[in-house]
């Protein structure tokens, strides 16, 4: 028996609906419920910032804890001793010799035209050029009396000879003039004797005048009063001629005479090629321009004449001169002790004393006008072989001093309340003391109360 159609449900529903698909309703076994991953990160992160937030916290109180107690984080910190506390000025100046002797090129004596001179040259340039040909070496030392520098005496030389060469030929010229003298002379006289003869004659013909016609009467007669004329003009002429032949002679006297005091001259220049040292000491040389340029004068240099060329310094007699602030130069007293510096050796420390204080302050090329300067030499007790003239250094000069004193740092002590404290460290923290302050220095102060050795003291006001 086959249900009724009518009250069997159709597929689907009740309103029979067709019933859904597979697509239209997931099967319920592939469905997969949603995982809640953003809280748990969430939650994470803030475990990580409330940790970080407790260190901190607790950092920070530890830090003001150990703060509170005298904690040495943030302060600098000197430790106070004894020892020898200086007040001094520090000057700047250079270095140099004050026993010295400066050798220059010698001055070539003689006439510069030549005159008299026998032989080739004698121009204005040749003889007077002085070329080194040999050189002692820079800071060595030299006794007095040795050969220091030797110029090229070539010139010298052959100028020398010339001269001689000249001298002996004025001086044969002379003899010949004097030996022509006499000739001239005895030519003359002989002219003289002549004409008075002729003029005799002359008369003696004019005394036949009564047997001779008027003509020849009147030519003896002209040539008695010529021959007359003549003889006494070479009768007038007799000194002239003398004083002209000895003027010629004195003229050949003065040039051999001028030519012997060339030779002279040159015998002397001969010597000045050779420069000797005068004095014991070290050798030091000067500076020359050389194709524009200073360079330190060497061998095969040409320098003029009277130019210095090479100093002997005595190394015993270093001195440093310096210039010192007028304000500073009250301070300052002859025979103070000072303590000099090379700028170039660093390590080099030598002892000194003030013995040379200026009587007139000058302006300073870089500063105001109106601040004065004044010079001071300082003499180097100690001499070192390093130390030569035009080094720069400086020196420490001493004004006072304490010895065996208490020190501090001089940035420790502060001003307050009309007195000078300092801050100590305790066990507890920075601990406030006033001090009964000494002799100050650049750096440190002389405690004379208030502080015991080994004592650590603020460099800056702790908090």
């Amino acid at each position: 028996m086959q249900p009724n159609p009518s009250s069997v449900p159709a597929p689907g529903g009740p309103q029979g609906e067709p019933k859904p698909g597979p697509s239209a309703v997931p099967p319920k076994q592939i469905l997969v419920p949603k995982r809640r991953t953003g809280l748990w990160g969430i939650l994470i992160a803030v475990l990580i910032l409330g940790a970080g937030g407790a260190a901190y916290y607790w950092k920070t109180q530890n830090d003001a804890k150990v703060a509170a107690k005298g904690s040495l984080i943030s302060v600098s910190t000197a430790v106070v001793g004894l020892g020898d506390l200086h007040a001094t000025v520090r000057v700047n100046g250079t270095v140099n010799a004050q026993n010295f002797a400066a050798l220059m090129a010698p001055r070539i004596l003689g006439s510069r035209t030549g005159l008299n001179r026998g032989g080739m040259g004698g121009g204005p340039g040749g003889d007077f050029s002085l070329v080194l040909m040999k050189l002692a070496k820079p800071g060595v030392h030299v006794k007095t009396g040795e050969v220091v520098a030797e110029f090229d005496p070539q010139n010298q030389l052959q100028r020398l000879d010339d001269y001689k060469d000249s001298a002996v030929q004025q001086e044969n010229t002379v003899k010949k003039m004097l030996a022509n003298l006499a000739a001239v002379k005895e030519a003359h006289d002989q002219s003289v004797r002549a004409a008075k003869a002729a003029w005799e004659k002359a008369v003696l013909d004019v005394q036949t005048a009564d047997v001779r016609s008027a003509i020849d009467a009147e030519k003896f007669k002209l040539t008695a009063e010529e021959d007359d004329a003549t003889y006494k003009q070479l009768v007038a002429e007799a000194d002239l001629v003398d004083a002209s032949q000895l003027a010629q002679i004195r003229v050949s006297q003065l040039n051999r005479d001028q030519s012997k005091i060339e030779v002279a001259r040159a015998e002397v220049n001969v010597k000045k090629m050779s420069v000797k040292a005068p004095m014991d000491g070290i050798v030091v040389m000067q500076s020359i321009v050389r194709n524009g340029e200073f360079g330190q004068i060497r061998e095969g240099d040409q320098v003029a004449a009277g130019q210095p060329f090479v100093q002997i310094v005595d190394p015993t007699s270093m001195v440093l001169n310096a210039t010192v602030n007028q304000v500073d130069a009250e301070k300052l007293r002859l025979g103070m002790k000072s303590v000099i510096h090379m700028d170039a050796y660093p390590d080099i420390e030598l002892p000194g004393t003030l013995v040379g204080i200026g009587a007139m302050a000058k302006a300073s090329t870089f500063r105001a006008r109106f601040v004065g300067e004044i010079p001071i030499r300082i003499k180097l007790e100690k001499t070192d072989s390093r130390v030569i003239p035009d080094l720069t250094g400086s020196a420490e000069i001493i004004l006072n001093s304490e010895r065996n004193t208490m020190m501090a740092p001089l940035s420790s002590v502060f001003a307050e309340e009309g007195g000078s404290y300092v801050f100590v460290q305790g066990s507890e923290g920075w601990i406030k003391k006033k001090v009964e302050l000494g002799l100050p220095s650049f750096t440190m102060v002389a405690i004379r109360s208030g502080l015991q050795k080994g004592d650590v003291v603020a460099l800056q006001r702790p908090m």
